[in-house]
This record gives structure tokens, C-alpha cells and sequence, in this order.
């Protein structure tokens, strides 16, 4: 029987297909060269086949996107690889000041074709600085998109997607999904029916209990997606509890109202991250869900995120701070009632 590929085996044939069929498509980043492939292996095989537009660099963040916004600048599409998400805050300046701005600074609209990957999330023991997911700190940034990596995406559209925006894109990556396997069919967790519903590239997945209507509507991204699944499973087979859960693609800006039909029928939303609480993407998508939905709304959307706290490096410490599905369920059920 021939097994599901990885996400990570996914995101790296993503991107050899991306440069293959574009020639100004360079990739740049710290040990991005073969037979490494980066740190968690993703460009692999990629300076083999295009060893003039696979570079690797010292290390220095800054550096890093200073080239690659240069290439964008001159009409070639850049993809940037952080080795650690968390390495994100030293390339700050290069990507709010100067990557989102040239898209309207000049006088009149300049595509800029580039996309910084960043593997972000713990649960792998790194501690407080290579295990932090730091989504918000790039939210409102005018022209400036983020999205996240999903099991259940196919990465080929979403990397495409991206490189031809024509406006810089962040591309959070849970690095634990590097190694699970993507969904490809059937039934998810022997429970849930999968559709997508919005517009490609970066249509929402939503997974769904069939004749069922739902309790709750649980918005997670593809790091928490899974932990959302058996949060879900748990709930309905023990409690009778269904929820419907809502897996994007696209995480700023965000359309919640690709939401108002769920909500509308459940009545209770929760929104699941893990970033730690104030200024998050949890909580502008709550802002969104009260404008669209209020007179669907029977609860106060339930925010569920990580401890405020520094990231442990001992596992029994850090899965105290993380979200686990436990924990998430534990919201979920006292939402419900």
C-alpha cells in the first residue's frame, strides 16, 4: 500500500517544482546546500539541480533579507529561509521597512515576489529562543501576507500561490508537521469529512462530522490542527460534543467571513494558537468574528493559546506552557456547556 507522504516531503517537492518551472526563483539561506538541505532537510536536493540559484549564506538574518528583498526589487522571486523562525526579529527591519514597503512606496505599485519560510512551534525540547511562534509581531503590516503550513494543503498550490503574489509573504512552519504525514484522502482521524471551502490558492480546509450539526466551530492553524483533531475526536466520543473545525491557509489579512455559515449554526467559535496571550492572531480574528457574526454569537469567543511564559527546554516543563490537546479540550468542553 503506498503511504501518504510527509509534510516535509511535501514542502520540499513544493518547492523543486516552484524552481524548476520559474528560472528567477532563487532560494537563500544558512546551510541550504546539499547533502544538508537546511536544518530540518526541506531544500534538499535543490542546490544539485540548481546550484546557481540555491545560496547559501553566512549567518546573519539581516544579511539574508537584505539580498533577497535586492532580488525582488529587480523583478526575480526570492524565497528566504530562516533556519529558526525565532531568528525572524533580527531581519525585522528588512521585512517591514523595506520588503512590505516597496509595494507602494515608489509612486506607483511594485510586485515584489518574495517569500521568507519560517519554521516555527516547540513540542521538540529547543527552549525559549528556537521554539517560539511569533505570528503576531507581523500582523497590520500594510502589504505584508502570512500564511502557514496545514496537513491537509497541498504545499505545491500554496508555495506557487505565494511566489506569485506579487507582495511579500511570511510562511510560518510548525516544524513538528515536517514529519507527519499529510492528509490525502479519506477520512480524517476515522471521523471528520474534508473540504475546502474559499478560493484557491488558499482555501480553508474545514474538516466536519457528516449529518451532524455542530456545538462548536474550533479555528486552529496547521500547527494546531492536529491537536484540534483529537481534542474534537475525544469530545464527540466521550461527550457527544461535535465541532467543526476550520484549518486556513491565509492567516493575515484574514476573510472570517468564510466563517459566518458555521458560526451561524454552532453559535460558539474558539480560536486556537500558540503564541502566548495579548496582541495575537487569535485575537484579531476574535475582533473579526464579533463585526461579522454578533447576532450568530450564544458565547464570548474562547481564545485558547499558550502560557504567558518563556518557552521550557525540559519536555515536562514545556508541554506545562504549550497548548496540547488536553488542554484544548478542556476549553472546548467548558465552552460547549
Amino acid at each position: 500500500m503506498k503511504r501518504n507522504e510527509r509534510v516535509g516531503e511535501n514542502l520540499n517537492q513544493a518547492l523543486h517544482r516552484v524552481m524548476e518551472s520559474h528560472e528567477d526563483v532563487y532560494l537563500i539561506g544558512e546551510d541550504v546546500l546539499d547533502p544538508y538541505g537546511g536544518a530540518f532537510n526541506i531544500t534538499k536536493g535543490l542546490s544539485d539541480r540548481f546550484a546557481d540559484r540555491v545560496l547559501t549564506t553566512p549567518i546573519s538574518e539581516n544579511a539574508i533579507l537584505g539580498v533577497a528583498n535586492g532580488l525582488a526589487l529587480t523583478g526575480n522571486k526570492p524565497i528566504a529561509e530562516m533556519m529558526f523562525g525565532d531568528f525572524i526579529t533580527l531581519a525585522f527591519d528588512q521585512i517591514v521597512n523595506f520588503s512590505a514597503k516597496s509595494v507602494s512606496m515608489y509612486g506607483a505599485t511594485h510586485l515584489m515576489h518574495l517569500v521568507v519560510r519560517c519554521p516555527v512551534g516547540g513540542r521538540r525540547g529547543y527552549g525559549p529562543t528556537h521554539s517560539q511562534s511569533p505570528q503576531k509581531h507581523f500582523l497590520g503590516v500594510p502589504d505584508l501576507h502570512l500564511f502557514e503550513l496545514s496537513p491537509f494543503h497541498d504545499n505545491a498550490k500554496v508555495v506557487e500561490g505565494m511566489v506569485e503574489l506579487g507582495k511579500p509573504c511570511i510562511f510560518f512552519e510548525d516544524k513538528v508537521l515536517y514529519t507527519e504525514r499529510r492528509h490525502q484522502g479519506g477520512p480524517v482521524a476515522d471521523l471528520f469529512s474534508l473540504e475546502f471551502t474559499g478560493e484557491d490558492p488558499f482555501p480553508v480546509a474545514r474538516l466536519f462530522i457528516e449529518d451532524t450539526d455542530p456545538d462548536l466551530v474550533v479555528v486552529a492553524p496547521g500547527g494546531l490542527a492536529q491537536r484540534a483533531v483529537d481534542a474534537a475526536r475525544e469530545l464527540f466520543l466521550e461527550h457527544e460534543i461535535a465541532c467543526e473545525i476550520h484549518v486556513p491557509s491565509a492567516l493575515y489579512p484574514f476573510d472570517a467571513r468564510l466563517l459566518a455559515e458555521p458560526v451561524a449554526r454552532a453559535g460558539r467559535v474558539c480560536v486556537v494558537e500558540d503564541a502566548p496571550p495579548g496582541g495575537s492572531w487569535g485575537a484579531e480574528v476574535a475582533h473579526q468574528l464579533y463585526s461579522t457574526c454578533w447576532d450568530s454569537l450564544r458565547a464570548p469567543v474562547r481564545l485558547v493559546h499558550s502560557a504567558d511564559s518563556v518557552i521550557p527546554t525540559a519536555l515536562h516543563l514545556e508541554r506545562d506552557v504549550l497548548v496540547s490537546s488536553e488542554s484544548l479540550g478542556l476549553a472546548l468542553k467548558e465552552l460547549a456547556q
